[in-house]
């Protein structure tokens, strides 16, 4: 039992050292503790015998003290660490890979697609705090903004950083997918994941996407791929002489090519036409890719100071009843 009980505050225990100084202070002097009676001969008591009451009366030192080493004790916080609890924990590899190209501007989404995009993917990184995630981005070119982590944080300081134009303008899907299967092919975790969010048609790089995904397939790694844009046209800013000015530009997404690539790997393809099914189709992923792994946790600690420092409480009751009642003493 003792060896699973641990002291949230041991300094505490230095006080017993008062405790043992009351205890010397009180064996010295409490002879004199009470009125000495002078008599020319002690002939007439002894024969007399010491009764419980004289024997009695030095226990309630030692109730005091036993009182306050309870009391320090309790200060130290005893806790149990004897009670365990069965959880199941959830954790993953993800990368997602992040489309930047210039038509992710579009005002189809709220403000724009590649800000909606950031700002749904940030509240799911949110509700994963076990998993371990990358971020690639890619446009007509790729590279890693972050390898694999559990610092959520960082991940989420980054992606306000993330702009259009960062790299050369294009839609290079097959090197974004190249880009993130690298970062997970080393990875050990029973689940591999790549979110791919684009709204257009592969046209740069060197990576073919079929390509791409077949190799993710060798290494396990699943792919989900979400094409972001409504159906139709959608509001798209133009630089001209008088300013920015908005344009209804037509939505064109490969959709065919994002459903063979999800379907080689096992995974789904998604269409985001607004914010709200942007959210909805994270929300699915999320409750897709659970792995869990049972383990038994100890952490749990329960304070055990309570018991004590009511008998320390009973035992300082105990010793004020016993002053005032059966060891009275009169001026």
């Amino acid at each position: 039992m003792l060896k699973n009980v641990v002291f949230a505050n041991p300094e505490y225990f230095y006080l017993l050292l008062v405790v043992l100084v009351l205890a010397i202070w009180y064996w010295f002097s409490h002879t004199k503790s009470h009125a000495d009676l002078q008599f020319s001969s002690t002939e007439v008591f002894e024969k007399s015998k010491n009764s419980i009451r004289y024997y009695l009366l030095y226990s309630l030192p030692i109730i005091r003290l036993m009182a306050i080493a309870l009391l320090i004790i309790a200060m130290a916080r005893p806790q149990s660490s004897s009670s365990s609890q069965n959880i199941s924990i959830e954790g993953i590899d993800i990368v997602m890979a992040l489309d930047v190209s210039g038509s992710m501007l579009a005002q189809d989404l709220k403000p724009d697609r590649l800000e909606a995009a950031k700002l749904v993917a940030a509240d799911f990184f949110d509700g994963r705090p076990n998993d371990r995630i990358g971020l690639v981005i890619f446009s007509g070119e790729t590279f890693t903004q972050c390898p694999l982590t559990t610092d959520h944080t960082v991940i989420k300081n980054l992606f306000k950083d993330i702009k259009s134009g960062m790299i050369e303008d294009g839609t290079a899907i097959g090197d974004g997918l190249a880009t993130a299967v690298n970062r997970l092919k080393d990875s050990e975790a029973i689940s591999k994941v790549i979110i791919l969010l684009t709204d257009g048609v592969n046209n740069a790089g060197s990576v073919d996407p079929l390509s791409a995904a077949e190799i993710a397939k060798l290494y396990g790694v699943r792919i989900y791929t979400i094409g972001v844009g409504t159906i139709g046209t959608a509001p798209y800013p133009m630089q001209t002489p008088f300013g920015i000015k908005y344009q209804d530009v037509e939505v064109k997404i490969d959709e065919e090519l994002l459903k063979q690539v999800t379907a080689m790997t096992d995974g789904k393809y998604f269409r985001a036409t607004s914010n709200q099914k942007l959210k909805e189709i994270y929300e699915e992923i999320d409750l897709m890719e659970k792995s869990k792994i049972d383990v038994t946790e100890f952490r749990r600690k329960k304070e055990e100071f309570f018991p004590i420092a009511f008998l320390a409480f009973l035992l300082i009751t105990l010793e004020v009843v016993f002053r005032k009642t059966i060891f009275r003493t009169l001026p």
